[in-house]
């Protein structure tokens, strides 16, 4: 058949990447043939030849893309990841108006869960519990009430209130929390504060009703007035863009724990967006001073963490491998973004999820 592009129809017929073991093994191939109707479809997770790029026309990839010479088929570049940044150099992006999609929206619930997750073994001691368990020791003592709490009435900021940030934010009003948002352009009204991406159902905050307040902006003055709220819980949830880059350091942590009462403990960080989004050694250096209390940390700066960075050593803090979306739902619920893309672009509509060139998300 051929390939009809200006008329927004796409070729069906099934070209799938031979080299994507890893999908095969995870059994993808079968979710990827039930969610998208027969089309030439790559899913490239390796380097890949320049003839599959040739006969494609669907590609979903996590970082892997063709040269634009060789993308004169392609009608439209699928992510399995939320965050595209790592793909923002590449000439079929600077160079190319083809569609560029994300999977946000996917991430929502199982991140939500590893943020609370954190929380919970921080302020109840499960840590504690846990170790004297592997001792069979039935360590009850009267200390041990006045080192934990609830989270009831904490105040939880979300720098980012995204489709991870409005999750996290359902979860945390469920426990009594008070929620406050931030995003970088103002929401002022109803419609603008409604969250238009895909949304895993039965969760998120798609009207934002959720928040007690809403800020916005990208200079510092602003952030540092929400910084001063007196935030119990600060969850950095931003897309990494140049204006973003190292966003928070020594002042901004100063100035969050400032907010906080003397006897309330200091303001607990959890950082799900990217490494560079603040400083690694100032955040260090709050940890070890007692201007956090802690820190639950997804992402770190660089990937893989060396095994002789000190945040590995810093009082109180919680890392994990960047796996806090995993979930063998994650797959299936990009491919369903992907499938819906498919029918927009053929009626001509706007994408859910697109790439916005020149905003970097």
């Amino acid at each position: 058949m051929a390939d009809r592009r200006d008329a927004g129809q796409i070729p069906r017929s099934r070209t799938f990447h031979p080299a994507a073991a890893q999908f095969r093994a995870n059994s993808s191939w079968s979710v990827l043939a039930s969610r998208i109707p027969a089309r030439s479809v790559a899913i490239i997770n390796q380097s890949n030849s320049p003839e599959i790029a040739r006969k494609t026309t669907l590609l979903v990839t996590f970082s892997n893309l063709p040269a634009p010479e060789d993308a004169s088929k392609i009608k439209i570049i699928h992510s399995l990841s939320s965050g595209l940044d790592h793909l923002l150099s590449h000439p079929i992006v600077k160079e190319t108006s083809i569609p560029l999609t994300s999977s946000s929206g996917i991430h929502g619930p199982p991140i939500a869960e590893w943020t609370i997750m954190n929380w919970l073994v921080a302020s109840r001691r499960f840590v504690y519990t846990h170790e004297n368990q592997q001792k069979h020791n039935w360590a009850k003592n009267i200390d041990f009430m006045n080192t934990v709490h609830d989270q009831v009435g904490r105040k939880v900021g979300i720098l980012g209130y995204g489709s991870i940030g409005r999750q996290i934010g359902r979860v945390a009003s469920a426990l009594g929390m008070q929620v406050h948002a931030y995003t970088a352009s103002p929401r002022p009204t109803p419609s603008s504060k409604k969250d238009n991406g895909y949304i895993v159902p039965g969760t998120g905050d798609r009207d934002g009703t959720i928040p007690v307040s809403w800020h916005h902006g990208t200079d510092k003055a602003s952030i540092h007035e929400f910084l001063s709220l007196g935030l119990d819980h600060l969850v950095i949830a931003l897309p990494l863009t140049p204006q973003t880059t190292r966003m928070l350091g020594t002042e901004e942590f100063e100035i969050l724990s400032r907010g906080v009462s003397a006897e309330r403990p200091r303001p607990y960080l959890t950082n799900i967006s990217r490494g560079k989004v603040l400083d690694q050694d100032a955040l260090i250096e709050a940890l070890k001073g007692g201007v956090l209390g802690g820190a639950a940390l997804d992402v770190a700066d660089p990937e893989p963490l060396p095994e002789n960075s000190p945040l590995w050593e810093a009082p109180n803090v919680q890392i994990s491998p960047h796996v806090s979306s995993a979930g063998r739902e994650y797959i299936p619920r990009s491919l369903d973004i992907m499938r819906e893309n498919v029918g927009r672009l053929e009626r001509g509509e706007e994408l859910l999820n697109g790439f916005k060139r020149g905003k970097g998300y």
